[in-house]
This record gives C-alpha cells, structure tokens and sequence, in this order.
C-alpha cells in the first residue's frame, strides 16, 4: 500500500523542464547518442541524472550534426525534483562542460513535445572571406579564399525560398515520408571579412542548410548562374547540387514555437 501511495504521489508531481542550450560541437558527434563519440544528448543525461539523482533522457527538439554549433536548441526532460524548473539551469550549468551551457529553463506543459509543434528554425552559416585563414574564427566559420558576390548568392537564393521539394538539397540516405519543407527566408549580411547566410524555415532536411550553403557558394564564386539553382531544386537530384559546406560554419541559432 505504501509503495502503491508512494507511486501515485511521483506521478502527480511529476513535471516536464524545457532546457535552452548553447554548445560549440567541434568536439562532440552532434547531437543524437551514438557509438563512436560524445554527444551534447549523452551529456546532458548524465549530468541531468547526476544532479536530480533520477534517470533522466532528454528529447531534443533539432539533431544537429557532427562540429555544428548551436546558440538555441531545445530539449526537455521529465522529472520528480523538487528544485524549481527555472533553477535547473544554474545548478546544471555547475556540472557541464565548458562548451555546454543552459541558457534557460523552465516548466511547460506535460504534453509539450519539442520536435512534433510548428516551429520556425533559424540557422546561420558563417564565411570567412580573405587571402588567409584567421585562426581566430576557424572553429566557426569555413574559410574561403576566391571572391564571392554575394548578391549573386542572394539572387540565387531567393529561388529556394517557400514550399518546394528539397530533395536535391538533402543526403540521399535522409529517412522523411516527405522532403517537401519551406523555407520563409534568406538573406546574407557582410561585416569585415565574415559573410553570413541567415536562412529561416519550418523544418530542414538532413544536411539541407550546408547543402544549400554549398550550392550557393558555387553561385557567389561564379561557377553556377544564380536562375541554375531553380533547375537544381526542380530535377529532385542530389547529384545535381552543390557540395555539402563543413559542418563548423553552421550554427541553430534558435527555435521559435508559434
């Protein structure tokens, strides 16, 4: 009787913590638990079950790839603790790693899922665009040497922007019923010598931003004419694309829930 009361008392306290993480993935395999390498998912349930002293396992709302950084991803976990939602993230933050931090964290509702609301997903993709490398920047930016126009870039680009199917812009083992995605916005910004693609949409396909990315390059160094990125996206044909740009150029900036 005892256990049973003691069960039922778990279950009603029971609450679910949304987490806001920021992370540079250069030394991580992404996001997802894998076998062969770290990642920001097993961290987080290690420290997380550490510090509630439950088994924690996290839902991440984007699976970021290998080296890709993010300022704003989500996850949730659910938990008995009685430490208040908003204060996980201080006392979580003693625990993590220095590339690892929670920039939020607070309760929602319990049948609040991550990846299965309408979001839009904003990514950057930085570049940098000099004679030389900067070590400074090399973690976070691809560098590249050739000129680049980016308003070649940007007429290119405009091409990509609503409902359309993305197949030729995704890694051809990508496991979706659909790979029809939109995508509300592209613009590119310059400062200095680091040009940024800042690129909006409901959802991405695997590989799909560095894809892109990788595509329009070809535009900006003048090997491709910006109308050809239409012919790209209409043949549905990976193999017609442009390279997949390197993954340490790439940051989730954040997820907005509408």
């Amino acid at each position: 009787m005892f256990l049973n009361s003691y069960v039922k008392y778990n279950e009603e306290e029971m609450i679910r913590v949304k987490l806001v993480i920021a992370y540079d993935g250069t030394h991580y395999c992404g996001w997802q638990i894998q076998d062969n390498g770290i990642t920001i998912e097993e961290v987080l349930n290690k420290k997380l079950s550490e510090l509630l002293g439950e088994d924690i396992k996290v839902i991440g709302a984007s699976r970021t790839d290998s080296g890709v950084h993010a300022m704003g991803n989500v996850a949730v976990f659910d938990t008995n603790t009685r430490i208040p939602a908003e204060k996980i993230s201080f006392a979580l933050n003693q625990r993590l790693p220095d590339d690892i931090r929670i920039r939020n964290s607070c309760q929602v509702a319990d049948d609040f899922h991550p990846r299965f609301c309408d979001t839009i997903k904003t990514y950057e993709y930085k570049i940098w665009n000099d004679r030389f490398p900067n070590p400074l920047v090399r973690l976070y930016s691809k560098f590249v040497y050739y000129n680049i126009d980016i308003d070649k870039m940007q007429e290119a680009a405009n091409y990509l922007i609503g409902e359309h199917d993305f197949k030729s812009f995704c890694t051809p083992r990508t496991q979706v019923e659909s790979t029809v995605r939109t995508v509300t916005d592209i613009h590119f910004s310059k400062e200095g010598n680091m040009i940024t693609m800042t690129i909006k949409g409901t959802g991405f396909l695997y590989n799909m931003v560095r894809i892109i990315m990788g595509t329009l390059l070809k535009c900006g160094m003048g090997m491709y004419e910006p109308e050809h990125v239409k012919e790209i996206l209409d043949a549905c044909d990976r193999a017609k694309a442009g390279p997949k740009a390197e993954a340490c150029g790439l940051t989730l900036v954040g997820i907005e829930y509408l």
